[in-house]
């Protein structure tokens, strides 16, 4: 049994994922309170205008609050002149522009990092929201400035009716069963399907912290497309042992049940079907936030060597890997990588969400070219000692 945690209550991993996970709600009061004032409106307003940031302003009409409007990125200043009295902008990714929002993920280490979605930010002022709705996902709702209040209601699910003629997924009615107010620094869990509905009291941001699984679409499409470009599944099946003759109309069952168990047959025992899942999900769901960088050779890395330097994934970059036979494979980015057997302890530590120390243990040629290629391709960032 691992530690209590306080970002839990004091309660432990394990009971939070017994009892809570996909099950019910829970509220912890001061469960962050690093999180408070991270950041101000100014600074969420100022990123909703960088060219390559994902926001939406949403906005109701004065004279008809139930009507509402959503503009998407790219956002310009012009968007919010005129505002009405009720609005929310919500920025997607903001832990790719703030390494200390970044570090926060580390404050759930008991969910597997391929399940991270990304962390968004809500700024409203007083009286905005997003409407009564429930999402497919696990959030952590995180209150960083200003004070929320917060109802939850029933479960939904797919066939659960909208509010017909608007942008947004609303619902109805709620049927409220918590009705509370979070302070800056404080935490609510809510598992995917439960309605939930969040008020700004005052000028407020709300990060949540979601958790995505991917769904049976994305996946047979990712599937799809890798076993297409595998020139060993292209070859023609042999026809299956014919007894008697049939109607050239039919297509029997003995055939059709043939054909799903040679699928089924190449889905189960093929590398494919794991480099498919594993490329899917560590594919980056914000590509366009992963920097450009100049890039370096093995030389320079030598020569920051025991500088204090420390090399750490990529905040809009993901890092995964997987034991296959006894052996440990890598994907990042959407794409298996090749590594040498000495870098794969440090790689593990990596994805893992930790930093290592850029000292004379990286010391290896193999580990310093592999290093190297990451860093160049973004999926790893040197951090100078001063940042460290």
């Amino acid at each position: 049994m691992s530690q209590p945690l306080d970002v839990l209550g004091g309660i432990t991993a394990e009971q939070f994922l017994s009892e809570y996970w996909q099950k019910k709600p829970l509220l912890v009061r001061n469960a962050l309170p690093e999180i408070a004032n991270l950041l101000e409106p100014s600074d969420v307003m100022e990123l909703a205008l960088e060219e390559d940031v994902t926001a939406r302003l949403i906005k109701q009409k004065d004279r008809d609050p139930n009507q509402w409007t959503v503009k998407s990125s790219p956002l310009i200043k012009a968007d919010f002149q005129k505002m009405p009295k009720l609005w929310t902008l919500l920025v997607q990714a903001v832990d790719h522009y703030s390494f200390d929002l970044a570090e926060l993920w580390k404050k759930f280490p008991f969910i597997p990092q391929w399940r991270r979605d990304d962390i968004m930010v809500s700024y409203a002022p007083k009286g905005g929201s997003v409407g009564q709705h429930f999402d497919f996902y696990d959030v952590f709702l995180l209150q960083g400035y200003g004070y929320r209040r917060w109802q939850l209601g029933q479960m939904c699910d797919a066939e659960t009716e909208f509010v017909a003629g608007q942008p947004l997924k609303l619902l109805p009615e709620m049927q409220v069963n918590f009705d509370e107010v979070l302070a800056p620094g404080d935490l609510l869990y809510v598992p995917p399907g439960l309605a939930h509905y969040g008020v700004a009291e005052d000028d407020c941001l709300t990060f949540s912290f979601g958790f995505r699984m991917p769904n049976i679409s994305e996946m047979m499409d990712r599937v799809s497309d890798k076993f297409s470009a595998d020139e060993m599944l292209r070859t023609p099946l042999q026809d299956l042992v014919r007894k008697k003759s049939t109607q050239i109309g039919e297509m029997t069952a003995t055939e059709l049940d043939y054909l799903k168990a040679e699928l089924w047959a190449r889905l189960q025992n093929s590398s494919v079907l794991d480099d498919a899942i594993l490329s899917l999900m560590s594919e980056p769901k914000y590509p366009e936030n992963i920097p450009e960088v100049d890039e370096i050779g093995v030389g320079d890395l030598e020569d920051a060597l025991d500088q204090g330097y420390q090399i750490m994934l990529e905040p809009a970059s993901r890092l995964l890997y997987a034991n296959q036979l006894d052996e440990v494979l890598f994907w990042a980015n959407g794409e298996a990588i090749c590594v040498a057997e000495a870098s794969i302890p440090t790689l593990q530590k990596i994805a893992n969400g930790e930093r290592v120390l850029l000292d004379e243990n990286l010391y290896d040629a193999n580990i310093l070219e592999d290093l190297v290629q990451l860093l160049n391709e973004s999926i790893l960032m040197l951090l100078p000692a001063e940042d460290a």
